[in-house]
């Protein structure tokens, strides 16, 4: 029954968004309280766990969207963007700046979280897209989906390091055989698969489009258009290394370093150095480098909304117990423990959306599995890690990052994005399901 009411709730909301053309953040809502209502959540726990969902995820991504959006719109208008998409063109050619994008995701995508990630790298594959009239989805993608599979199954991302902890893997283990299982994954779900979107059309990119230069400002060079743009990924990495390096650190000192190694901090540093080389250094005084700003989030305030919307549809189904119940049913399935852990978290993330969330969920019943039957722990983490970003649909808040910032119609959402998480998703369980018979 309550599969049932899952399945009813996603339709409806589908329904709502693409036939009936209510705002996805309404239909979000309206299906979100009626599917707790249908799943038996008592009616005076329902604004609680509204205003959870909305907090759960937007707790860890306001600050990040918002002030990566100030600092991605900054760099596309100042120039820097079209300086560093100059440099990819040159390095790789236009016929192939798909593969420049897409390592330069991966690169990027190991350290980063997966927002941070989005927000900082789009505006890069925008730029490419305006300068050199490139179909943006077909551009786009494999830097995208390069940074989906650093999200899902490498180490420090924090679903596969929790992983790695609740199976007791080896952590280097599991990113090595990451790494294997990565490769293959992005370059079929990146450059291959979108050579089949090229005649997808996208909305008018303009979130990051750099205005036409009137001679009234400098553009910065090549070197400050780069440490600029890419200032919060080195933020990050040296955030990481510095304990390892320096292993005797005061308290103070870990304090100090926590503090300014938090993504929002370092996203704030980035963004106050890049007003002054971007901004102020090109000639723009502070009035206008802040109507930049403004802009900036007038263009991500509908985002915003969705992405609370999807929270507040995943904490409903984490309320109902959903995932426990579906999870309880396909553990009796008589398949490999390996492939089970894949369906359990596909499952999962159909229903609530939340990729780190099905993963764990899985963990735990897929545990006594892994124990009895001595199957290796670091492929199981990899297993969950690709079944946990099967299918991103309509209540996974990167389907609704893509589809605005793409500005794609809700159909062509599902025939790019969705696909390419499906095709990483099941290349990842292939090359698992081949690991297992050598390790």
């Amino acid at each position: 029954m309550s599969f049932s009411i899952v399945i009813i709730s996603l339709l409806i909301l589908i329904l709502l968004i693409s036939y009936f053309k209510v705002d996805a953040f309404i239909s979000f809502l309206l299906v979100s309280i009626g599917a707790g209502i249908a799943l038996g959540i008592p009616l005076e726990r329902l604004p609680e766990a509204v205003n959870q969902g909305v907090g759960s995820v937007m707790g860890s991504l306001t600050l990040i969207i918002v002030l990566g959006a100030m600092l991605g719109k900054l760099v596309a208008e100042s120039g820097a963007a079209g300086k560093i998409a100059g440099v990819m063109v040159d390095l790789f050619g236009v016929n192939h700046i798909q593969w420049g994008l897409m390592i330069t995701g991966f690169i990027v995508g190991i350290p980063l979280f997966y927002g941070i990630g989005f927000v900082l790298l789009v505006p890069l594959i925008f730029s490419v897209v305006n300068q050199y009239k490139l179909p943006a989805v077909y551009t786009g993608l494999p830097m995208l989906a390069a940074l989906s599979v650093t999200h899902g199954f490498l180490p420090p991302h924090p679903s596969p390091v929790a992983l790695v902890a609740l199976f007791n893997a080896d952590l280097g283990m599991t990113l090595l055989l990451g790494m294997c299982l990565a490769i293959p994954a992005i370059i079929i779900a990146g450059p291959v698969f979108s050579r089949t979107l090229k005649n997808i059309k996208s909305g008018p990119v303009t979130l990051f489009k750099q205005k036409e230069d009137s001679g009234q400002y400098g553009t910065p060079g090549k070197a400050n258009s780069l440490i600029s743009a890419t200032l919060p990924v080195f933020l990050l990495i040296i955030s990481a290394i510095i304990p390892y390096i320096f292993t005797g650190l005061s308290v103070k000192a870990s304090s100090v370093l926590a503090l300014v190694g938090a993504p929002s901090v370092v996203m704030l540093i980035s963004l106050t150095v890049a007003t002054y080389t971007l901004g102020l250094k090109q000639g723009r005084n502070m009035k206008e480098i802040m109507g930049i700003y403004v802009d900036a989030t007038k263009d991500i305030a509908m985002i915003l909304l969705i992405i609370a919307g999807s929270g507040i549809f995943k904490q409903v189904m984490e309320e109902s117990g959903v995932s426990e119940q579906l999870a309880g049913i396909f553990k009796q399935l008589p398949i490999h423990p390996l492939a089970l852990g894949w369906l359990i978290t596909a499952i999962i993330r159909l229903c609530i959306g939340s990729a780190t969330v099905a993963a764990l969920t899985a963990a735990g019943v897929i545990m006594p599995l892994v124990v009895q039957t001595g199957v290796n722990p670091n492929l199981m983490v990899l297993s969950l890690g690709a079944g946990s970003i099967f299918f991103s649909h309509v209540n996974d808040s990167g389907f609704w990052l893509f589809k605005e910032y793409f500005n794609l119609s809700l159909k062509d959402t599902f025939k790019s994005w969705s696909v390419m998480e499906t095709i990483v998703s099941v290349v990842g369980l292939t090359g698992v399901l081949i690991l297992s018979h050598f390790i």
